[in-house]
């Protein structure tokens, strides 16, 4: 078992659904029930899956984890982009969570790799 909250991973997943709600909340109210809910969804997903995971008996149940979380991560990404395009909110908002995001999966495909070098 790991210690989720001192994992860099976990902390900069838990600024990120910090800032999805934060940008969420400048949305048209229309929005509430569609996209800003799977939006708020996927945010809190990432940090979630890393924490269940790194609770788990194995280093492969936090791998399936993590992988869950590499799955949200880019799912919120696609949702992002849509806001883009939709012109629903400041692209550079967007796109400094976008990047965040981007820095998150390669954090998460690094720590992966690490958890599959350990020989236990």
């Amino acid at each position: 078992m790991h210690q989720f909250e001192k994992l860099i991973i976990w902390q900069k997943a838990m600024d990120v659904a910090v800032e999805v709600y934060q940008i969420t909340a400048e949305l048209p109210l229309d929005e509430k029930f569609n996209l800003i809910h799977q939006i708020k969804k996927c945010a809190v997903s990432i940090p979630s899956n890393i924490a269940e995971g790194s609770g788990r008996n194995s280093n492969n149940e936090f791998l399936h984890f993590l992988g869950i979380a590499n799955g949200s991560a880019y799912e919120l990404i696609t949702q992002l982009m849509i806001l883009k395009r939709l012109e629903l909110i400041e692209v550079e908002k967007v796109n400094l969570i976008i990047n965040r995001l981007i820095e998150i999966t390669n954090m998460n495909y690094v720590l992966q790799k690490h958890l599959r070098s350990i020989k236990i």
